[in-house]
């Protein structure tokens, strides 16, 4: 039998994750075991307690069934997934039975990076086959709840570690699983950075090839603490093709290169719009700001994702562009920089393989 997470209004979000997935009490959470302040911080959120339940219809019974009953961690230098490769550097904390890990990030907000994290995510599922995760840690503002159609509360494994709730081909978690829709996460740093840890290793991820990590946007806290305690093996930089918006993209690859986080390479979103009626290219950002900017910081331009209505409607809806409407351009804009990410994760891994160079 499993447990299932349930819950009454107006509980502490340290005692949710603690309960979700801690083993030693609050103090698990790094912040002094101080419950009877933190309650109230993030109206809504849930007093989580266990209970007897049945998983998501979305989820296989075999799935379910191996993620209750983890196996054993793989041993050194081999792979849970489908993939022979990964790209994680040597050395440092990880996640047990996780290839790749690629932070999706951008210099600020409203730039697109939750849509592009989602369909990057399912199409590395769809159209590559690969085992695949997504991890929601833009704790202030989830967006995967509802771009992947998924409002369940997520169960604990017997080891006491929640499981992801899938949708998709996608094996996801978010914060916005545990609290109300509307509820503000009112939350300090040590708290933030307390529910990342529980949704990076206190999490059943499973044999993963890639897990994909929506990042927050900026370059604070939350961004520095992800690079520091998981191995990344990369970084995917989101931006407008606007120089007020690839000014910020500037400050998010520099913090990366800083942390010795490789750069997957750049991806310009809302490109240009295609007129409906006449066809014609409209550049309502700016041409060719991302492509100058790669250059300038010697990326590589990954792709360029046009703005289309129907990206936009699909989010919506719970339904990526790139399942609901696969031939469309964006939808192929998407799976192309999927492409190029599998390829750069395979050129960062022989890399890492062939360790550094001596020249006497």
């Amino acid at each position: 039998m499993t447990r299932k997470i349930v819950g009454q209004k107006r509980g502490s979000g340290v005692v949710a994750m603690d309960e979700a997935c801690g083993t030693g009490g609050t103090e698990d959470l790094g912040v002094e075991n101080d419950v009877s302040r933190s309650r109230g911080l993030c109206l809504g959120t849930r007093q989580l307690y266990s209970t007897y339940g049945s998983r998501s219809s979305s989820s296989t019974a075999q799935d379910s069934t191996s993620l209750r009953h983890p196996r054993p961690a793989p041993p050194p230098g081999s792979l849970g997934g489908r993939r022979s490769y990964s790209a994680l550097a040597k050395g440092g904390p990880s996640i047990a039975s996780v290839g790749d890990i690629i932070a999706v990030a951008s210099g600020k907000g409203g730039v697109g990076k939750s849509t592009t994290a989602v369909n990057i995510a399912v199409a590395l599922a769809k159209e590559f086959k690969l085992k695949v995760g997504l991890l929601d840690a833009d704790i202030y503002g989830p967006s995967i709840p509802t771009m992947m159609n998924l409002h369940a509360k997520p169960e604990v494994s017997e080891d006491m570690k929640m499981i992801p709730i899938e949708n998709h081909g996608v094996r996801c978690m978010s914060i916005g699983f545990l609290v109300d829709k509307d509820a503000p996460i009112v939350w300090r740093g040590p708290m933030v950075m307390s529910a990342l840890e529980k949704m990076t290793r206190g999490v059943a991820w499973g044999n993963l090839d890639v897990l994909v990590v929506d990042m927050p946007p900026g370059t604070g806290d939350a961004q520095l603490s992800m690079s520091q305690r998981l191995r990344l093996s990369g970084a995917l930089i989101v931006s407008t093709p606007q120089d007020i918006a690839l000014i910020d993209a500037r400050r998010g690859a520099n913090m990366f290169r800083k942390v010795q986080v490789p750069i997957l390479g750049l991806v310009e979103n809302m490109s240009c719009f295609k007129c409906p009626k006449c066809g014609e290219n409209s550049y309502v950002f700016g041409e060719g700001g991302a492509k100058r900017t790669a250059e300038e910081m010697d990326m590589k331009l990954l792709g360029e994702i046009p703005l289309e209505i129907g990206i936009r409607t699909c989010s919506d809806e719970g339904k990526p562009i790139v399942i609901s409407s696969p031939n469309s351009a964006s939808a192929q804009a998407y799976i192309h920089v999927a492409e190029k990410v599998t390829e750069r994760l395979k050129e960062l891994a022989n890399e890492r393989q062939k360790g550094p160079e001596i020249l006497l």
